[in-house]
Parts: C-alpha cells; sequence; structure tokens
C-alpha cells in the first residue's frame, strides 16, 4: 500500500477516534504514528523521537504559557466586573443594554485573556445573574454571552492565533496585530444585533435605565488595568519596540503587579493560577506534538501537494478554493473540537493558500473564526456545554438562544473573506 494511501487511512482514523470521544492529541498521535511506522519504515523512529526537543527548543513557544498565565491571573481578581460595570453604565441608555455591554466586556477581557471560554466565564458569572435579575430574556442573554466570547482569542492575545503561528511557521506579532480591527467589527456586528433586536422585540430586556454622567466617569477609574495591559502588550508589538514573547513576559509582570498591589492577590492565588496554566499548556504541547508528527506524514506522503495539484487542475478560482475551505471548515466544526479542526487542517490547508498567493496571516484570522464557531455549534460545542453546566440551564435552551448570533458570525466571516485587508492592513503598517 503506497504511504498517500496509508495517511487518507491515518487522516479518516483520527477523525473517527476523536468523535468517539478519544482525547485529539491521543487520537491524532496514535494514527499517525501507526501511518509513520506503517509507510515510513522504522528509519523514521528517530525522527518520532526527537520532535519533542525539536518542537519546543524554540522560543516561539515561550508566549503561550506566559498569556496562558496572564489568563489565570486575571481570573483571580475583579478585573472582569469592573470591565462590565463600566460598559453597563455606558451603554445604559441603548436598548439592551446589559447584552451590549456584556459584549464590549467580552471585548475587553478578550485584550487581556485570548481564550473564549475564560473570556465567557470570567463576564458571565457577573452578567447573566444581573440580567437575570432585571428581567432580561434568558435565551436572549447566553446567545450574546456565547457569541461574544468569539471575540477571545480573536482580539489579541490569543491562544489559537499563537498555535496557528507555530503550525504555519507565521509571526505570532503580526497575527496579534491582524486581529484588532476584524475584533472591533465583530464586537459592533453583534452589538447592533443586540440592540435591533430589542428594539424589534421589546420583551427580551426590560427598558433601559438612567445612568448619571457622574456614575460613568467614575466607572473609568477601575478599567485602568486593561488599558495598561493593552498599550504594554499591543503598542509594544505595533511599534515594534518588543517582540510577543517579550510582551507575554511583560504582561505577566504588570499584570502580577496590578494584581498583588490593588486586587487582593495572594500566594495561593498564583499557586492556583499556575497549577491551571501548567495544565492547560500541558495537554496543549501533547496535541501540537501529535500535529507536529501528522505533518511529518503528510509531508512525506506528498498529500498536500496532491491536494495543491488537483485544485489548480479542476479549474476552480482562488476564491472559490478559500470558499469551500471555509465551508469545510465550518461543517466540520459540528462534529469537531475547534483545536482539532486546526490540527487537521492546518498541515493541509496551508501549502494550498500560499500557492494560490493568499496571505497566511489573513487566512489565520479566518481559521480563529472558524474553530470559535465550531465551539458554539452543536453536537459537539465546548462553550455551550461549557454555559449549560456553569449556569445550569437546558442544553437546547442554550442552542435557541445562541442560534440568531450564529447568523451574524457567519456573516462576519464572509466580510473578513470578501475585504481581506480588514485583517492585514495593520500588519502591513508594522514593516
Amino acid at each position: 500500500m503506497d504511504i498517500l494511501t496509508i495517511t487518507a487511512i491515518c487522516v479518516a482514523g483520527s477523525l473517527f477516534l476523536m468523535l468517539i470521544g478519544v482525547p485529539i492529541a491521543y487520537a491524532l498521535g496514535f494514527c499517525t504514528v501507526i501511518g509513520v511506522l506503517w509507510g515510513l519504515g522504522e528509519p523514521a523512529l528517530a525522527r518520532l523521537g526527537l520532535t519533542p526537543f525539536t518542537v519546543f527548543y524554540s522560543l516561539n513557544w515561550t508566549p503561550l504559557p506566559l498569556f496562558i498565565l496572564m489568563a489565570y491571573i486575571i481570573a483571580e481578581t475583579e478585573i472582569g466586573a469592573n470591565i462590565f460595570d463600566a460598559a453597563n453604565n455606558w451603554l445604559s441608555r441603548v436598548p439592551g443594554g446589559l447584552a451590549v455591554a456584556a459584549v464590549w466586556a467580552e471585548a475587553g477581557m478578550a485584550a487581556t485573556m485570548g481564550a473564549s471560554g475564560t473570556t465567557i466565564l470570567t463576564v458571565g458569572k457577573v452578567a447573566l445573574p444581573q440580567m437575570e435579575r432585571l428581567g432580561y430574556n434568558r435565551k436572549f442573554s447566553t446567545g450574546a454571552l456565547l457569541s461574544g466570547g468569539v471575540l477571545g482569542p480573536l482580539i489579541p492575545p490569543s491562544i489559537p492565533l499563537i498555535i496557528y503561528a507555530i503550525m504555519a511557521q507565521q509571526s505570532i506579532s503580526e497575527l496579534f496585530i491582524a486581529g484588532v480591527i476584524p475584533g472591533v467589527i465583530l464586537a459592533s456586528m453583534l452589538s447592533a444585533y443586540c440592540v435591533i433586536a430589542c428594539l424589534r422585540r421589546p420583551g427580551l430586556a426590560p427598558r433601559p435605565a438612567s445612568v448619571s454622567w457622574t456614575a460613568r466617569v467614575m466607572s473609568l477609574r477601575k478599567v485602568w488595568p486593561v488599558v495598561v495591559l493593552m498599550f504594554g502588550i499591543l503598542g509594544g508589538i505595533y511599534m515594534g519596540v518588543i517582540t510577543a514573547t517579550e510582551a507575554g513576559g511583560i504582561g505577566v509582570l504588570i499584570i502580577l503587579f496590578i494584581a498583588v498591589a490593588f486586587y487582593r492577590f495572594r500566594l495561593r492565588n498564583l499557586v492556583r493560577a499556575m497549577s491551571e496554566t501548567a495544565t492547560l499548556t500541558g495537554m496543549v504541547c501533547l496535541m501540537i506534538i501529535a500535529a507536529t508528527i501528522f505533518s511529518y506524514l503528510v509531508g512525506s506522503s506528498r498529500l498536500a501537494q496532491e491536494l495543491v495539484d488537483f485544485i489548480s487542475s479542476s479549474g476552480l478560482s482562488p476564491w472559490m478554493v478559500i470558499i469551500i475551505m471555509n465551508l469545510v471548515m465550518l461543517v466540520l466544526g459540528f462534529i469537531m473540537d475547534g483545536l482539532a479542526i486546526m490540527l487537521v487542517t492546518v498541515p493541509l490547508f496551508i501549502p494550498l493558500i500560499v500557492a494560490l498567493g493568499f496571505n497566511p496571516v489573513w487566512f489565520g484570522v479566518l481559521m480563529v473564526v472558524n474553530i470559535e464557531i465550531a465551539l458554539i455549534t452543536p453536537p459537539v460545542a465546548l462553550n455551550l456545554f461549557l454555559m449549560s453546566g456553569t449556569f445550569r440551564m437546558p442544553v437546547a435552551q442554550v442552542i435557541r438562544g445562541v442560534a440568531p448570533f450564529l447568523a451574524v458570525l457567519v456573516l462576519f466571516l464572509a466580510i473578513l473573506i470578501i475585504f481581506p485587508d480588514l485583517s492585514i492592513w495593520l500588519p502591513g503598517m508594522m514593516k
């Protein structure tokens, strides 16, 4: 049996194991190791043994645990609650003001946390009880919170963008900056939908309340940590003063000082944050080792090159290929976890993207949006079940609540495809 067929069998086997609940790292790693031994023989064992060292003996990986630690430190403070309170005060007169405030609070937390799950929980634990107390429709509230979670990995820093950068061999700094404008646009689109929905269906939310200008201005005093952190990270990267790796270290130092000095952050909080960081980092590292071995198998089998040749001879336009890729990722999102989609598709898609002349940084933003949509589309939807379990809501209720917001997310994805400059203009200004 030829190596190309063996690789195709390994891809199918990995997908099957993931679907029946086998952890991503084990499913992908097991099938790939079998495929390497089957198709390339014992000499390939040396390559497999060196993979963990060759992958992680690089400063490119340093930002990953640093930004994860920064997110967990923030989760131990009241920064999320303060951002939501400020957003709520300033948007109090807007129809559906609390929902809009939750979206923008998630945008603010996204600029410090880098992951959708922690962003949703940090803001949701403050916002959802307040929405329920004031009489907001619960399905509408959860839909706004879940869709706003997409901002977590889109607005930098972003853990998925770091993983994509390493796998696709792209600049982490450029990918971080590429997510800024799309993140602001998505927050605006979700907010606009919340306002329009509440105007058309007043029963979704109570009448807007009035908040004095004094209360609004005073609430801004508590959001300065996010401003300082954003300037320290994004400002330094955009001006070319620091790299993404250095930004991670600076961000941890800044937030650690702020947490200790102003939020009663103590040793027990640090121990808990570091323990959770180590657990998540270890899990991601196992996945990346498996994905690297998978990339080696794909490269050795020329599967990616065969795909490029097939597309080139098919007569499809490059833009039609991009649309098909996004449709494939959206469909995979119904049956696979977002990170699994990235690990399986990046080795196959990136050679094709480069061959067609598209910008891999722009495609990275598209991929992150796709995998985040996957996290809220059943039946495999981690963030959907996270919301259901944390706030004790029936899964069906959560699904009905997020369904209208999914249309907004798909529309946003289409806008990013049609207007690539929204993602690549800022990174271009850095050069």
